[in-house]
């Protein structure tokens, strides 16, 4: 059912995974602007709950561009239903966080749906075919920082301490940034300089 409701009634979606550049979003609010019928012909589409399912950076840029009014589609979906449309009506525009997708919708389901998904794992060098993962802080150790100005003292400590190049875990346990891991113990490190000193 189409109906024409006020701007504040309408609930930005939170967990819409699509991203929007800056410039993008001002052209948007720019056409909307020079031309707010359209608006009438593309309702967004909404939850019973009146959070956005389709049209999440419209709704944005129609706050911006100061409309008052707006056109809705009120769909009664599954949550499912919901994710699957967010993500259909998404998939040849705009950019996504990759990092919300990872970490709260299912990547067989994402993929079924037209998204090409990204090989974050793609170069992973490593002969035995295990992924390093890096060592996280915990509130249990102490620690100390070491902070290094040149490039060549950094990759001297490189050298010493034999960094690698890690993976952080995201919180679904899947793997994520690809980075050097600077969390050692700190008896290893104090042996890897004395041995450095004694090589010395």
């Amino acid at each position: 059912m189409i109906k024409k409701v006020k701007v504040t009634e309408v609930i930005s979606n939170p967990n819409n995974p699509r991203l929007i550049k800056d410039d993008k979003f001002r052209k948007l609010v720019k056409s909307i602007q020079e031309f707010p019928d359209m608006l009438n012909v593309r309702p967004l589409v909404v939850n019973k709950d009146m959070v956005v399912l389709g049209g999440n950076m419209r709704l944005k840029a129609i706050k911006e561009a100061g409309i008052k009014e707006i056109s809705i589609e009120i769909v009664d979906w599954t949550e499912d239903q919901q994710k699957e449309f967010i993500i259909k009506d998404n998939v040849g525009f705009g950019e996504w966080n990759w990092d919300d997708l990872a970490n709260d919708w299912d990547e067989i389901q994402l993929t079924d749906w037209g998204l090409d998904i990204p090989d974050f794992n793609k170069g992973i060098d490593n002969e035995e075919g295990e992924i390093k993962i890096s060592t996280e802080l915990d509130q249990h150790s102490n620690y100390i920082v070491l902070k290094f100005n040149t490039d060549i003292d950094w990759l001297q400590v490189q050298s010493i301490f034999g960094l690698e190049s890690t993976y952080s875990l995201r919180q679904n346990g899947k793997t994520w940034s690809k980075g050097v891991g600077r969390v050692i113990d700190g008896i290893d490190a104090i042996l890897k300089i004395k041995e450095s000193s004694n090589e010395g």
